[in-house]
């Protein structure tokens, strides 16, 4: 199996890390058609390379000053918070619900982003507006991102752009707030049911380390924000169109 995730999983994480997103989307349902278990092992593995994936990257727009910290420390204390209550949650659901869930989820984020329109004044312009923002959206993902075994980035970076930061600068905050949010819920999957393999969890950690690398550092030299925005919502519908075909309508 190896011989397949690494190489295809470095690929993911250079996309994924340009968007601010771990690439758990991905992962996870690559790794239950390959074989392993949804619950026990494909949620682990993918929300540990979510990890992997965003803190490296976030490393790297720190370095470059595009990370917007006034907004990312309460969004992602909160997803800290309530990622674990998630993760308890997922332990009752069947696994079908899991994925029609997370098909529906993918969804509704790609099409936010692409035919929502920025705010033309800043809705985080005071502290009280972040407070709230934090406080209620990071409440709501950080549930949702330890329900279905996701960092929550393909809502944080829509629901960020559409209050009025721009692409850019979401992705990169995103990339901190994702990295808190799954490294709770990885804690809680890994106490509640996780049955490592690693065989395949350490070459899968390596790879998406040298793809989160070098997508970060392209996103931040080479890419403007409306590029970022656009390969955000094609990434997330091609995801959501391939998760409804095969594990939903059952096509292949």
């Amino acid at each position: 199996m190896e011989h397949v995730v690494v190489p295809l999983f470095f690929c993911i994480a250079f996309v994924f890390s340009m968007l601010g997103m771990g690439g758990s989307q991905l992962y996870i349902p690559i790794l239950f058609w390959l074989g392993m278990d949804f619950k026990t092992q494909a949620i682990p593995l993918g929300m540990l390379l979510n990890v992997v994936n965003t803190s490296s990257a976030s490393f790297t727009y720190a370095r470059r000053g595009l990370i917007n910290w006034r907004v990312a420390m309460p969004f992602g204390l909160t997803m800290i918070a309530f990622a674990p209550l998630g993760a308890l949650v997922n332990t009752t659901l069947p696994t079908e619900a899991l994925i029609l869930f997370f098909a529906l989820f993918t969804t509704v984020a790609a099409i936010l982003m692409l035919r929502g329109r920025k705010s033309k004044q800043s809705l985080l312009e005071t502290r009280q507006r972040r407070m709230i923002l934090g406080l209620s959206g990071g409440s709501a993902l950080g549930f949702i991102a330890g329900l279905i075994g996701r960092g929550g980035g393909s809502f944080v970076v829509p629901l960020l752009y559409l209050a009025g930061i721009e692409a850019k600068t979401a992705a990169a905050t995103s990339a901190l707030v994702v990295t808190c949010s799954g490294l709770s819920s990885f804690a809680s999957h890994i106490l509640m049911k996780a049955v490592p393999v690693w065989d395949i969890w350490i070459p899968s950690a390596l790879a998406v380390l040298a793809g989160s690398q070098l997508g970060s550092r392209f996103m931040a030299s080479r890419l403007n924000p409306g590029q970022v925005r656009k390969v955000f919502g094609i990434v997330l519908l091609g995801i959501s169109a391939t998760l409804v075909l095969k594990d939903v309508i059952g096509l292949w």
